[in-house]
């Protein structure tokens, strides 16, 4: 990924946060119409203007909450000073909760002194190869490539029925393969013309093309015009190659990014259609 100007960083925050408030894990579940805003102007208690990054709110039980994140895409650690500025931000707001996110983390005293103002801190930032291990650091499945081979029926070509000498000949008319059914009087077995199609690969190792083979045996053919005595039949067909595809499953294109909750010990990993919850190492 590119790296994110401001405005970049606070949309994909935005991004990540809907999915956690809509989620039954971590947010509010079916309160899905919560309106994740970006670049919000509140009115301090003073009567102030003062912007924040990412801003929404809710009510429960009759009472309405108020929370902000403010983001910084730095390529450094967050120090102390811009959590004070958020702070005094927030003490003209004595009713909203204040978050921070960044990408890279905290200096050890800007974290105390969130810690000290309740103020959660957060690393919202793009997968990397250590979020696909486990805690062992044991490699997780992140593809999945599936080798499909489908194995096609024989396509009849040509198939010629064999009376018996003497027998007048067949008026055929036009019939569904599935009509027309052969029943062999030496095994006592029957099948379609749709069955014959598969039947004929049973046992076939003359590889791929155009083959004729004869079958002889007593029987009878019957189709919706009746039955007749036959000997046999011989049929023409072409053994057609297996049709085959790969389907490739990528789970790292599914994953949205990741958000570190420094406070809680825990990391979420957000994806397209769900989220996963585990401690952070």
């Amino acid at each position: 990924m590119v790296k994110n100007t401001g405005r970049e960083y606070e949309e994909f925050v935005q991004t990540l946060y809907k999915a956690i408030l809509a989620s039954e894990k971590l947010g509010l579940g079916k309160q899905n119409n919560i309106v994740v805003e970006i670049n919000k102007i509140l009115t301090d208690r003073n009567g102030v203007e003062r912007q924040f990054d990412i801003y929404w709110e809710y009510n429960l039980g009759g009472i309405n909450y108020q929370t902000v994140i403010e983001c910084k895409d730095y390529s450094r650690k967050v120090s102390i000073e811009k959590i004070d500025a958020l702070i005094g931000k927030l003490n003209d707001f004595p009713n909203i909760r204040g978050l921070f996110a960044t990408t890279l983390g905290y200096q050890s005293g800007a974290e105390i002194k969130a810690n000290q103002h309740n103020i959660d801190l957060l690393v919202i930032r793009q997968q990397t190869d250590a979020d696909w291990n486990d805690a062992e650091g044991n490699p997780l499945i992140r593809e999945v490539n599936i080798e499909m081979v489908a194995i096609r029926p024989a396509h009849i070509t040509n198939f010629n029925i064999l009376l018996p000498v003497g027998s007048d000949p067949i008026q055929f008319t036009d019939h569904l393969n599935i009509e027309i059914s052969i029943k062999n009087d030496e095994t006592g077995e029957s099948f379609t013309l749709f069955d014959l199609q598969h039947k004929l690969l049973d046992g076939h190792n003359g590889g791929y093309g155009e083959f004729t083979r004869d079958f002889r045996f007593p029987g009878s053919m019957t189709t919706p015009s009746g039955t007749i005595v036959i000997e046999g039949f011989i049929v023409s067909y072409i053994h057609l190659e297996p049709a085959k595809s790969t389907l490739n499953i990528d789970f790292s294109e599914k994953l949205l990014g990741v958000v570190e909750y420094l406070n809680q010990g825990k990391k979420a990993k957000v994806f397209q259609e769900f989220i996963h919850v585990e401690d952070r190492p």
